[in-house]
């Protein structure tokens, strides 16, 4: 299997520059998968799309998934290092998701990164940190991804933690918590 990664952070830490250096270190070829939907009115979000196009290798293959990520990665190639920019975008487009249908999905993603014969990486953004949403759909988002990149961790060689501009690696300082090793 080969050494599957993930980069996570809060906006605007570098975590997505350090996951594309490590996508170019791995010396195959790249498949940048892209969660974003990019409406045609948000003039700001077009923008932050348009800064990592900007950044990307012109020979990085590009595959948008805003919903079916776990059957992408099935039908990933081997010999390939597929870069996934970001999970917390993808948990975005999947918060209509009722509990079950969550748990399902989350289920079916975990062991398609199982069986994913390609190497991956993950970009993650780190929600947590700040005060409890006071909205709902907030709190179910924050939960999701922080329970997603829980249970996503186990399964990576090495996760990064990325804040200002500083890659963290935290399987070597960290310590996991019991059951996730």
């Amino acid at each position: 299997m080969p050494d599957h990664l993930l980069v996570t952070g809060p906006c605007r830490s570098g975590k997505s520059e350090w996951a594309e250096s490590l996508a170019a270190q791995s010396e195959q070829p790249v498949i940048y998968i892209a969660t974003a939907i990019a409406p045609p009115a948000d003039a700001e979000w077009l923008q932050r799309i348009a800064q990592h196009r900007a950044r990307r290798p012109p020979e990085w293959e590009v595959r948008e998934c805003p919903l079916e990520l776990a059957a992408l990665l099935r039908e990933l190639p081997p010999h390939h290092c597929a870069l996934v920019d970001s999970l917390g975008t993808w948990v975005a487009n999947c918060l209509d998701q009722s509990p079950d249908q969550w748990q399902a999905t989350v289920v079916e993603f975990l062991e398609s990164v199982q069986a994913c014969v390609a190497q991956l990486i993950f970009v993650a953004e780190e929600v947590g940190w700040g005060v409890v949403p006071a909205y709902a759909s907030g709190r179910r988002f924050r939960d999701r991804l922080g329970e997603l990149c829980q249970r996503l961790s186990p399964l990576m060689a090495e996760v990064y933690l990325v804040t200002t501009g500083f890659a963290l690696p935290l399987h070597q300082w960290g310590i996991p918590l019991r059951g996730r090793e």
